[in-house]
């Protein structure tokens, strides 16, 4: 059962425990406001400021788990943080560890802070859970794919187009680091896992994948670059460096360029496109 009080009062507290900057919002002028307007943490939260006022008034329909979830992340929660959020809004909270999509807090501070560095948080199957805008600049927005094509593991052997964004001389190198990702992975979960669930699919779908996955290779890692050629700006060589949250099974994936080089001054011709097409009108 839902204990509107108690939702209200947390959902309040927390709102006014928190600065714009530490959800990487811009502060403002003229800020009178004892934590984030309302209005923000619906931003935040991707729901409607109407929605989120009447919850901390006590008022409106029950929220759903999807909505619960988004708040907890929106606000920044921890774990402890978001059982209890879903607990005064009625519903059992989600499983912990590799299957959750719940992002730490302190992941999210420190990618909130990379504005102008392609970045993404990525689960121990390479499935994009958020993307700084320079980050959907260089790859796209990977957040929009939906089931097994969610990792990006899964995309590289079942679509061609995956790979248009990768150098060929990389390809190959590309392919076993994927499937040596997913056989750690399998080790640890094991095989009722949906790790196994997408192994067994790669199995059935794809021949490089049953020829590369034959070769039970296991720590094949990549040499902290990677190559991209990219549509607008060509070809680019970034390093790569990864920060592991290791009770989510999360990763900070961030990309660089030696600065001076022609890689660090195409990323800056990137960040200028990116921002012209986020400003463009639609419609």
């Amino acid at each position: 059962m839902i204990d509107r009080a108690g939702l209200a009062e947390f959902l309040r507290r927390r709102r006014e425990s928190l600065q714009p900057e530490d959800v990487g919002l811009p502060r403002g002028q003229r800020r009178r406001t004892s934590g984030l307007r309302r209005e923000e943490v619906a931003t935040l939260c991707h729901i409607s400021a109407d929605y989120y006022s009447r919850l901390e008034r006590r008022r409106g329909p029950h929220p759903s788990e999807q909505m619960i979830a988004s708040i907890a992340q929106g606000l920044h929660l921890s774990l402890d943080e978001r059982d209890y959020l879903f607990r005064l809004a009625g519903h059992t909270p989600p499983t912990r560890g590799a299957a959750s999509e719940h992002i730490s807090p302190g992941l999210l501070r420190i990618f909130d802070r990379l504005t102008d560095t392609p970045a993404e948080i990525v689960t121990e199957l390479g499935e994009t859970l958020r993307q700084t805008p320079l980050g959907v600049a260089l790859t796209g927005d990977n957040t929009r794919f939906s089931g097994p094509a969610r990792s990006i593991g899964y995309r590289w052997f079942t679509d061609p187009a995956c790979r248009a964004l990768y150098h060929p001389d990389e390809h190959p190198l590309h392919s076993r680091v994927f499937a040596a990702g997913l056989r750690r992975t399998v080790t640890l979960r094991g095989p009722g896992s949906y790790a196994a669930h997408l192994q067994r699919l790669l199995l059935d779908r794809s021949e490089e994948f049953r020829a590369v996955w034959s070769e039970h290779e296991v720590g094949v890692r990549y040499n902290h670059t990677k190559r991209f050629i990219h549509p607008e700006v060509g070809d680019l060589e970034l390093a790569c460096q990864g920060l592991l949250d290791p009770d989510q099974s999360h990763s900070l994936l961030v990309y660089t360029a030696v600065p001076g080089s022609e890689s660090y001054e195409k990323l800056q011709l990137l960040s200028v496109i990116g921002a012209q097409r986020i400003g463009a009108p639609t419609g």
